[in-house]
């Protein structure tokens, strides 16, 4: 990573960059591909054509108030969430339309989405679940204290929330409404689901993770970080989990028994820069990662060979998203940096 010569040459001749004047809390892709989203904590979303570089960047007003996270919507656009209590809706031509409102001071931080139209939206110690027309259909909780993160399984039958003390599964087409628990004392927020449907892993409080294999029920317990990881990202196929908190990418290989009794892999170190996010293509085992100091790469698992995307020295990235396709690639800073590269085959 001390070799930053050239940093810039990707952004340069691939990428377009602007600075957008406040922290950027997330940026996501349409499933589509048509839109990238990135939502800011001055409440705005501001919008761009993946395919067109030259294309005008839309301002929308979300929020009336912080900006807190932006996904994918169910199949098109984007959903928004803010400090205001409202989720909001993106379109591609920029139109928001509030989907739900849960009152002010409400935070709406945590939401998830997926393809078969399910939507879940984290509200102090509840997630509420929205079908694809937008209505409320369900309220899963109240959890034992406020919702730290929330994910559907590959297939969309589960909805995890984690929370203080572990993690609880919810069935969502059960009538019950009894979740199955996962424990393990400790303040659990980042939560992810591996795309074999066979682990939940979270990130702790205490500057770790811990997993839970539902196959064999065993724990997993991943340690050793010296800051707090707040970026999860497996493989496509599952075979490796990407974190940040350290001065590297670390890598756990969920393949082999692992990651019980297997060592990490650890990229891109060595300058004692916290790694900050961290993004796997959704097709080959390579990995974005952004750093405190403002550096994002892409690194091939495999080799360990580093491609360096954008030098440091635009604030802490803050966001960091591949497309549904693997072709595009966008960042955000601290700082209000944001930039969209298009790296497909010329």
């Amino acid at each position: 990573m001390s070799d930053t010569t050239d940093a810039d040459f990707l952004l340069e001749q691939r990428g377009t960059g602007r600075d957008l004047g406040a922290w950027i809390v997330g940026v996501a892709f349409a499933r589509d591909g048509k839109v990238a989203g990135f939502g800011l904590s001055d409440g705005t979303v501001h919008l761009t054509d993946p395919a067109d570089h030259a294309a005008d960047w839309r301002r929308v007003e979300a929020h009336d108030g912080a900006g807190l996270t932006v996904v994918p919507d169910i199949a098109t656009g984007l959903l928004s969430g803010g400090d205001d209590g409202r989720l909001v809706r993106i379109a591609l031509d920029g139109s928001a339309t509030q989907l739900a409102s849960y009152g002010m001071m409400k935070w709406v931080e945590h939401v998830a989405t997926h393809p078969s139209g399910l939507r879940a939206v984290a509200v102090g110690k509840n997630v509420h679940l929205l079908d694809a027309k937008g209505e409320a259909t369900r309220t899963f909780g109240p959890h034992g204290s406020t919702v730290g993160g929330v994910a559907f399984d590959p297939k969309g039958k589960r909805l995890f929330a984690s929370h203080y003390n572990g993690v609880s599964g919810w069935f969502v087409a059960a009538k019950d409404g009894t979740p199955k628990r996962y424990e393990w004392k400790g303040s659990h927020h980042v939560i992810t689901v591996s795309p074999d449907n066979d682990h939940v892993v979270t990130a702790m409080q205490e500057n770790s993770l811990h997993g839970w294999r539902f196959s064999d029920a065993q724990h997993m317990r991943m340690s050793g970080y010296p800051g707090k990881t707040h970026s999860l990202s497996f493989t496509g196929k599952g075979r490796w989990l990407a974190t940040a908190g350290a001065d590297a990418i670390v890598l756990w290989p969920f393949f082999g028994g692992g990651p019980m009794g297997k060592a990490p892999t650890e990229i891109a170190g060595g300058d004692g820069v916290i790694c900050t996010r961290v993004a796997c293509h959704p097709q080959h085992e390579v990995v974005a990662a952004g750093f405190a100091d403002g550096m994002v790469l892409m690194a091939e698992i495999a080799s360990g060979k580093v491609v360096p995307v954008a030098a440091p020295g635009r604030g802490s990235v803050s966001a960091l998203a591949w497309s549904p396709t693997g072709t595009h690639l966008a960042f955000g800073t601290e700082t209000g940096f944001a930039a969209l590269l298009n790296l497909a085959k010329s």
